[in-house]
């Protein structure tokens, strides 16, 4: 089978304003990958690439030129589409790397991923079949963003009463004393309920700060914080030790793209939690491969969006079903785009949850006059 390839540019605005310890953000921009058989342009695979920023090791002013080489790459080559189910990461990451498709550009690795996997499932959004499809829903974690002290003391209060039970608190933007002072906020409102905090410092604690920040939040019975110091911190170590919260990693994770690597710095700073998104973390094969790193070691683990819109977000969720969950997972951001694509994802009461009877418009993505100039190609 001869398989073609289009990628397709969108900007996504968000609907408020997204602040984090790293500075605000206006829009998102992501690219679509949509590949399909030469023979029929009608069932086609979809994968979304959205790079964050300061974060991936691709930057948003190179896709452009990095998803053109890979469309002439790929375009009319002749492959065999993978086997559906989980075992199928492992021929895609075998084909990827006959194209120099590696860790290093890994929202590029997630976005190939999801198209081969749902061009494989028939083209219809499914990349795995699990009971996620059948309306079994993942608990997930209501986000707090960063704002001035009301504002997130009014988000807080609307994601418990729409049901949510896990709350996660950005920190480390504003002064310490007020976030501690939405932390015995919350506990002092909701002591008769059964609410986890977690937070996320993005990395914002000085080195000669941390333990005494951690020490004092701990009294407010938090989950676990994620990544108090920026990677690589030589302080890291000896924080995982002795913080009085357990810690989790995200940024931490970022350009370990090994086998080897991988294990050598789980096995050396042993976080309690590994938090995986597949846009930055070398795609969903690689996370595969972290978690089964981190379960050999007793290191908890949960999926999380990189603010990716409806179809990045199905893929990780259907990726994330077909484990065992015991967390609750971080992905609840459907809902932050005044533009994201209408998909049949549906948060309500703390859990995210797919409708059958709701279908996917990508119009916004495939305008009509598109599609059909890709046809008379």
């Amino acid at each position: 089978m001869a398989l073609r390839v289009s990628i397709h540019k969108k900007v996504f605005q968000f609907n408020f304003d997204a602040r984090t310890s790293r500075g605000p953000m206006k829009n998102r921009t992501a690219w679509f990958i949509k590949l399909w058989n030469e023979f029929d342009s009608s069932t086609f695979g979809l994968g979304e690439c959205a790079p964050l920023e300061g974060l991936s090791k691709e930057t948003e002013a190179e896709m452009d030129s990095l998803l053109a080489s890979l469309e002439l790459k790929i375009n009319n080559q002749a492959i065999e589409l993978p086997s559906s189910g989980f075992s199928a990461l492992s021929e895609i990451n075998g084909f990827l790397l006959q194209y120099q498709l590696t860790s290093d550009v890994s929202s590029i690795c997630f976005g190939m991923e999801t198209a081969l996997l749902d061009l494989a499932n028939g083209g219809v959004r499914t990349l795995f079949k699990t009971d996620f499809l059948k309306g079994v829903p993942i608990p997930i974690n209501g986000l707090i963003w960063i704002g001035g002290l009301d504002y997130m003391l009014q988000q807080i209060d609307i994601k418990i009463k729409d049901g949510f039970r896990c709350i996660k608190i950005k920190v480390g933007s504003l002064n310490f004393e007020k976030e501690c002072d939405i932390l015995q906020y919350i506990r002092r409102k909701y002591y008769r309920e059964d609410i986890v905090v977690r937070l996320d410092a993005n990395g914002a604690f000085k080195p000669d700060e941390a333990m005494f920040k951690l020490l004092d939040m701990s009294r407010f019975g938090i989950h676990s914080i994620e990544q108090p110091l920026k990677p690589g911190a030589k302080e890291t170590e000896l924080l995982c030790k002795q913080s009085p919260i357990p810690i989790a990693f995200d940024e931490e994770l970022i350009g370990v793209n090994t086998t080897g690597e991988r294990k050598r710095l789980l096995e050396k700073l042993r976080p309690a939690y590994i938090i995986l998104k597949p846009s930055l973390h070398g795609g969903l094969f690689a996370c595969q491969e972290w978690i089964a790193l981190a379960e050999e070691l007793k290191i908890g683990w949960w999926m999380t969006s990189a603010l990716e819109s409806s179809v990045g977000l199905n893929a990780i969720a259907q990726f994330t079903s077909t484990y065992s969950i015991n967390l609750p997972q971080g992905l609840g951001t459907g809902q932050i785009y005044e533009n994201n694509i209408e998909s049949p994802l549906i948060v309500k009461k703390g859990q995210i949850y797919y409708n059958q009877l709701t279908n996917w418009d990508l119009s916004s993505i495939f305008p009509p006059e598109k599609e059909s100039e890709e046809v008379n190609n």
